[in-house]
C-alpha cells in the first residue's frame, strides 16, 4: 500500500514531537545526576549543564555515610512493600465480586464506591479516625487509609469482567470454588492490571510526604521522602558539607535525589510491558 504525503508528514511529525518529550524528560534527569558527581564549585557557579565537570563522588560518600538515610531507605521500602501488597489483596478481594451481574445491591455498592470519587470525609476526619483508632505514630498510619483506591478498583473490575466467563464456567464444573477460580484462573490471567495498578500503588507510597507528616511523630519511622526534604530545605545553611574551606551543599541535594529516585527508575522497565497492557484493557470497557 502507498503512503500518502500527508500520512508521511503526520509520521515526521509525531517523530519529532516524541524525541521533543524525551529530551524534556531526560534532561532534568541527567542534569540532576551530572551535578550530583561534578566539582561543587562548577555546579554553584552554573557552568555544568549537562555532562559532569571535575567528577567527584564526595556528596555520595557524605551521604551514605548518614545512619539515618538507611533508616529512612528501611522504613520507605517496608511501607511501600506492605501498601502494594495489602492494596492489591484488597481490590482484588472487592473488584472480583463486583464483576459478577449476579452479585446481590451490586449496582448500589458500585454508586457508594463511585460516589467516593467526588466527596471524602475530609483531613481532619480522617486524622480523628487514625488518631481514635490509636494508628498513630506506627507502619498502619501509612497504609491503611489509604489502602483502596476507587479508580484501581474500577479499573480491575473491568479487567475481570472483559475475561471470557466459560474459564470460570469449566472451573466450576471441575469442582473449583470462587476463591479457587479467583487464585488459579483469574489472577494468572490478571497479572497486567494486578502490576499497573501495584507500580501506581508503589510509586505513590515511596513518594508519599504528606501522610509521613500527618502520622507520624518519631524520627525512627520517617520515610525517606522526609530526609530528602530536610536535607534539601532544613540543612541548607548547615555546616555539615563544608570540606577545606568549601561548601557541597548543592551537590549533596543532587545526590539525595538520585539515591531517592534510583528504586523507582530501576523497577520500571521490568514491568513496563504489564504496564501498557493493563492501562489499555484497563480503560477499553466501561
Amino acid at each position: 500500500m502507498k503512503t500518502s504525503m500527508g500520512s508521511r508528514l503526520f509520521d515526521i511529525g509525531n517523530v519529532l514531537l516524541m524525541l521533543v518529550l524525551i529530551a524534556v524528560t531526560l534532561y532534568p534527569m541527567l542534569y540532576v545526576f551530572s551535578a550530583s558527581v561534578s566539582n561543587p564549585g562548577l555546579v554553584s557557579s552554573g557552568q555544568v549543564k549537562l555532562l559532569p565537570q571535575g567528577w567527584t563522588w564526595i556528596a555520595y560518600d557524605r551521604i551514605l555515610s548518614r545512619s539515618d538515610l538507611w533508616i529512612s531507605y528501611w522504613n520507605t521500602i517496608r511501607y511501600t512493600a506492605l501498601q502494594t501488597a495489602l492494596t492489591l489483596t484488597a481490590t482484588c478481594m472487592m473488584a472480583y465480586p463486583l464483576a459478577k451481574r449476579e452479585l446481590p445491591g451490586r449496582r448500589f455498592i458500585l454508586m457508594a464506591t463511585a460516589f467516593t470519587l467526588l466527596f471524602s470525609g475530609g483531613l481532619i476526619p480522617t486524622f480523628l479516625v487514625v488518631e481514635q483508632l490509636g494508628m498513630l505514630n506506627t507502619v498502619w498510619s501509612m497504609v491503611l487509609p489509604s489502602l483502596i483506591s476507587t479508580w484501581y478498583l474500577f479499573i480491575m473490575r473491568t479487567f475481570f469482567e472483559a475475561l471470557p466467563r466459560e474459564l470460570e464456567d469449566a472451573a466450576t464444573m471441575d469442582g473449583c470454588g470462587p476463591l479457587g477460580i479467583l487464585f488459579r484462573i483469574v489472577l494468572p490471567l490478571s497479572l497486567p492490571v494486578m502490576m499497573t495498578i501495584g507500580l501506581f500503588t508503589a510509586v505513590t507510597q515511596w513518594n508519599s510526604f504528606f501522610d509521613a507528616v500527618l502520622y507520624l511523630r518519631e524520627r525512627e519511622m520517617y520515610p525517606l521522602q522526609i530526609l530528602l526534604r530536610t536535607i534539601v530545605i532544613s540543612d541548607s545553611t548547615a555546616d555539615t558539607y563544608v570540606e577545606d574551606g568549601g561548601t557541597f551543599v548543592e551537590t549533596v541535594k543532587y545526590a539525595v535525589i538520585v539515591i531517592a529516585t534510583l528504586p523507582i527508575l530501576c523497577v520500571y522497565p521490568f514491568i513496563q510491558k504489564y504496564f501498557v497492557q493493563g492501562s489499555m484493557i484497563g480503560g477499553i470497557k466501561g
